[in-house]
Parts: structure tokens; C-alpha cells; sequence
């Protein structure tokens, strides 16, 4: 809770803030949120297990199960500022006990479209090197908004990349020299995630809004219109491992297209073995890629541990990896660094 507290802090959420500082509290008390939590003691840091209760609370107000501290989450109409909201926070956790314990056990489903801006550099540099259409294949998808990347807009001062139309806007969350330039066409996307959402229904949405943070009306803003380009861009995401997944998409090479595997902090919630085996498929998969048929690793994850995030590319022929820009967990500011390879670097990453 208190690691979890420092991270809302930094990125913006007070009132997220304070009632993780409050469950710390009362974890340590012995009150409700320690009879709530009970049997999650050895989850590991990577589930994420506070934003997995925040999430739960989250739906039972949206679903309007929680009104006093509905009149807290801006989300819902409330005010963040009007006082303590702890006091319902902590009712709730006792009258919707059964609720949230089969809550807690959902997986936390962000889908956070503000990584687009993060991952955007490496899908135009895959595309300004190799001059091929864009196969998309993201593991970890959830709802597959990300997907839909190339229909959102991005804004960098005078550049502009992107549907001017778009309900998605982007705007200036880039430093550097971000390729806004170049042109880019998706042949195909599609994905896989251990519990994958439909965004266009009305449970899958609520979820989705349930796990951002309610006291951050921008990122509200952000989904609803990455809702609405969903409605119009189909893409497919299957309910699979991440490792048997890729391996299949990966079995043959796909001419005339530049495959791109992606992730965004998704890599945390895989277990040593599966980060080994996922591994292992993708460079065997890049070691098939030829000049027509190439593959790219791109991913947007933590170095370390509360470490910086930094977007990766890795790209077949050749297994070279560079480091393209670092950004902030919500995708944003993004400083982009180049997309010039160090020498001698190769996929061990």
C-alpha cells in the first residue's frame, strides 16, 4: 500500500493517496482492510494488489453500490477536495466485503492509452526502416485499445501525426526529436491477454474506467474516446498465454509486412519462467525474419524494480536492440532519444 502510495503521489493522485496512506494504517491496526486482504499476504509485488482493491472500490461506486463516497470520486460526480473520504472508504470495505474478495481476484486492467505516445516512436521507426505495412501483435492487450494506436493523435508543437478528426488527442507530451514525420499503414492487429476485455460492452467499459484513477478526469477523457474509436476499428484479442500465443503467430514469416510484437507494462505480471519462455519465442521467431519479412520487439516497461520506464526496440534481421526514449508509467512526458542502434548490441535484453 505504501509503495503503491508513493506512486500516486508522483503521478498525481492525492486522493489515492490518502486513502492508500489510511489502508496502511489500518492494515497495521488490524481493522477492515486487514480482514479483507487476508490470504493475499504472499501475492506478488508485480499483481499489483492495491490497485486491484483501488479498482474494486472503484466499480462499486461507478455501479452506484457506494454513494457517500461516490460524493468523493470525481469520476462519479464527486468532489476529491470536499473532505476526508476515508471514513466511507472504510465502511465500504466492511459492508462490501464478499464483493470486493471476488474483485480482488480480477487482474488489474488499465489499458492505459496515454502509452501510445510511448510506443509511437518505435512504430514509426519499424515503418521508416523497412518501408513495410505494420503486423501488430500485442501481448498483454486487454481491452486491445492500444491496438487502435494508429487512429489516436499526436501533437508536438508544430508536428502533428495522426487523425486530426481523432476523439484521441495526444498533445504535447513529447521532447526530442520524435519522427511526426513519417508515414505509417497497419496491415492487421491483433493480441492476447489472460483475461482480455470487450471495450464496446458495457462491462468491459466499466471495468476499464473502474481501474483508472478517479481523481484524474484527463485519463477518464483519454478511454472514452479510445471507447469510441474501438466501436469503428475492429481488432482481435484472443484469450491465451503470452508464450504459446507469440509462438504461433510467430511460426511462419509473414511476407511483405514488418511484424511488431508489443507490450507496455505488462512484463510484471509474468512470472520469471514466463518472461524466459516469452523470450525465447520472440528471438527465435526474430531469427526467421528475413529482409521482406521482418520482425521487431517493441516494448515499454520498467528498467527495474520502481526503476524508469524505458521504450525498447529490438528488430530482426540482426537482433539489434536500442533504447528509443524514456517516459513517465502513463505514457507520458515522453523523451524521445534517437533511434540510432549502439554497436555490437544484441536481443539479450
Amino acid at each position: 500500500m505504501r509503495v503503491q502510495e508513493r506512486w500516486c503521489h508522483a503521478l498525481g493522485s492525492p486522493l489515492y493517496g490518502s486513502l492508500l496512506a489510511a489502508l496502511a494504517l489500518d492494515i497495521e491496526a488490524g481493522g477492515p482492510a486487514l480482514a479483507l486482504l487476508r490470504g493475499h499476504e504472499t501475492d506478488p509485488p508485480g499483481s499489483a494488489l492495491a490497485l486491484r482493491l483501488l479498482g474494486g472500490v472503484h466499480r462499486l461506486v461507478l455501479e452506484g453500490r457506494a454513494p457517500d463516497l461516490a460524493a468523493f470520486y470525481p469520476s462519479a460526480g464527486g468532489d476529491a477536495g470536499r473532505g476526508d473520504p476515508w471514513p466511507a472508504f472504510r465502511a465500504l470495505l466492511a459492508s462490501e466485503a464478499d464483493a470486493l474478495r471476488e474483485l480482488l481476484a480480477r487482474p488489474v486492467q488499465t489499458n492505459e492509452v496515454g502509452r501510445s505516445a510511448a510506443l509511437l516512436g518505435g512504430f514509426l521507426t519499424v515503418a521508416a526502416e523497412t518501408g513495410l505495412p505494420l503486423r501488430l501483435l500485442e501481448l498483454g492487450a486487454s481491452a486491445g485499445l492500444n491496438l487502435r494506436w494508429d487512429h489516436f493523435r499526436y501533437e508536438a508543437g508544430d508536428l502533428a501525426w495522426g487523425d486530426p478528426a481523432s476523439p484521441v488527442r495526444l498533445v504535447d507530451v513529447f521532447e526530442g526529436a520524435l519522427p511526426l514525420g513519417q508515414a505509417a499503414r497497419v496491415l492487421s492487429r491483433a493480441g492476447c491477454d489472460r483475461s482480455p476485455l470487450d471495450p464496446t460492452t458495457r462491462d468491459g467499459e466499466l471495468t476499464l474506467r473502474a481501474y483508472l484513477w478517479p481523481d484524474q478526469i484527463a485519463r477518464q477523457a483519454l478511454l472514452a474516446g479510445a471507447i469510441a474509436v474501438a466501436r469503428r476499428v475492429p481488432a482481435s484479442v484472443a484469450s491465451a498465454d503470452a508464450a504459446e500465443w507469440t509462438a504461433h503467430a510467430l511460426a511462419d514469416p509473414v511476407p511483405e509486412a514488418a511484424t511488431v510484437v508489443y507490450h507496455s507494462i505488462m512484463w510484471q505480471y509474468l512470472s520469471r519462467d514466463e518472461r524466459r519462455t516469452t523470450r525465447a519465442v520472440i528471438e527465435e521467431g526474430g531469427q526467421r525474419a528475413t529482409t521482406r519479412a521482418p520482425v521487431a520487439w517493441l516494448r515499454f516497461e520498467p528498467v527495474a524494480d520502481e526503476g524508469p520506464l524505458e521504450v525498447r526496440l529490438t528488430t530482426w534481421p540482426g537482433g539489434v536492440e536500442r533504447v528509443l526514449a524514456r517516459a513517465g508509467p502513463h505514457g507520458r512526458p515522453v523523451y524521445w532519444l534517437g533511434s540510432e542502434a549502439p554497436s555490437g548490441r544484441t536481443a539479450r535484453a
